[in-house]
């Protein structure tokens, strides 16, 4: 699933396999998880970033917003939903040519597909199902990417892995949105290029994967279906607060995403021929600070033994940046407020997730409990685009102030409700 730079999602480890893995990963293979993680999400937040924006700007110039909304809203559903669900599926696939391999591959065919329906379309609704095609399926390769992680990654090298799958989003985020201003010139391509990125990398690993293979399928009902996507926050009150609190983080992390490009464009009046190489600026400046500050907070979270006070002002810090993002009336501005926003949100992708990890119900429940965590990620992404339109027509159309000011509320009010956690410092 993606969280825009929410796409930008903690990872989700699955259940380790019934015989973890023992022989140790070279480099090689390595390198080449990490691109195919990478260029699956290249190919995934390029058009939530720069593209869907383009596109609906260019079918549908009255009702962008709209457009744009709509397409995110129901795309994000289909992530939330699809995730666990073909992450589970994947487990049981008893295919001759292994469990994840044809989820990888079935999965990337699927996006391409969905990808070439949204640059090639002039109507909203084939924008839409196109998206949704995109959105479900490349879900489906990440599903079975993460779980190559456990099945291939013995425990001793599973750290320093994941460490380097961490990275992955903002190098995406970065490369994709380079990509689409090297070729602004062609909507189709805008789509196109960081898709190749993607499919290539993705058969790159096919082609050296060790598959597991499955010979009988674990029992799978309604029952452990419903308990993919569910934690009772009474019985694990630190877990239900640590997960609201991360649901509004990603509500202010999501409107930033997807409306910036209508927000330099509409707000500060830059020509669509513009837009996608100051994105790509901004996103280069908010990822620098974002790598810098999520490796320097953990280091400091780990030495001082507090997880709490830096997810706390990693959250007020972020919410201070969309402040002035709200009020900013120049690109140097709008510049300075993506700094400040990735100061927060390195600090708080680098320590948060240990903070969940302290706060689980159960360790031998830790795969299933991270999937519900995740929602909190990918649920504000169909919120947030939801909701915005309303506020955008608060005061005649077009009310970017209010929408990123209410976004920076958000993120502050994720701050105050980890006050009652209890199991962490």
């Amino acid at each position: 699933m993606i969280a825009g730079e929410a796409v930008s999602a903690p990872l989700h480890t699955p259940p380790a396999p019934a015989h973890c893995p023992e022989r140790p990963v070279g480099p090689l293979f390595i390198g080449l998880f990490a691109a195919a993680y990478c260029g699956v999400y290249i190919a995934l937040v390029t058009p939530v970033t720069v593209t869907l924006a383009v596109k609906a700007q260019q079918i549908a110039p009255q009702d962008k917003q709209a457009t744009l909304s709509l397409a995110l809203g129901i795309g994000s559903v289909l992530a939330i939903l699809g995730n666990p669900l073909i992450g589970r599926l994947s487990d049981r696939t008893t295919s001759r040519f292994g469990m994840r391999r044809p989820w990888l591959v079935g999965g990337l065919v699927g996006g391409l597909a969905g990808l070439l329906i949204c640059a090639m379309t002039r109507d909203v609704t084939t924008l839409v199902v196109g998206w949704c095609l995109t959105q479900l399926s490349f879900n489906a390769v990440l599903a079975a990417l993460i779980a190559v992680l456990p099945d291939r990654i013995p425990e001793r090298q599973r750290g320093s892995v994941s460490g380097v799958l961490g990275l992955c989003l903002s190098v995406a985020l970065v490369v994709g949105s380079f990509l689409a201003q090297a070729v602004s010139s062609s909507v189709v391509l805008m789509f196109m290029v960081p898709a190749s990125v993607g499919a290539l990398t993705v058969l790159a690993l096919v082609a050296v994967l060790r598959d597991r293979r499955l010979t009988q399928r674990p029992p799978y009902g309604v029952r452990e279906l419903a308990r993919s996507y569910w934690v009772n926050p009474r019985r694990h009150p630190d877990f239900g607060w640590a997960w609201l609190s991360r649901c509004l983080m990603f509500m202010g992390t999501s409107v930033l995403s997807a409306y910036k490009t209508f927000y330099l464009s509409d707000h500060l009046g830059y020509s669509l021929a513009q837009v996608p190489r100051l994105v790509f600026w901004a996103l280069l400046t908010q990822t620098v600070v974002t790598v810098v500050s999520s490796q320097l907070s953990g280091w400091l979270s780990d030495r001082l033994k507090r997880r709490k006070p830096f997810v706390v002002w990693a959250a007020v810090l972020y919410g201070l940046g969309l402040l002035v993002i709200s009020l900013a009336d120049s690109f140097s501005l709008f510049l300075v407020g993506m700094a400040i926003t990735g100061i927060g949100f390195g600090t708080y992708l680098s320590v948060d997730l240990a903070l969940v990890t302290d706060v689980l119900p159960s360790r031998a429940t830790a795969g299933r409990d991270l999937g519900v965590f995740n929602i909190a990620t990918a649920l504000p992404q169909s919120l947030a685009p939801t909701l915005a339109p309303a506020v955008l027509a608060i005061g005649g159309g077009d009310n970017y102030a209010l929408l990123f000011l209410l976004a920076a509320l958000c993120a502050v009010a994720g701050a105050a409700v980890l006050q009652p956690v209890r199991a962490v410092r």
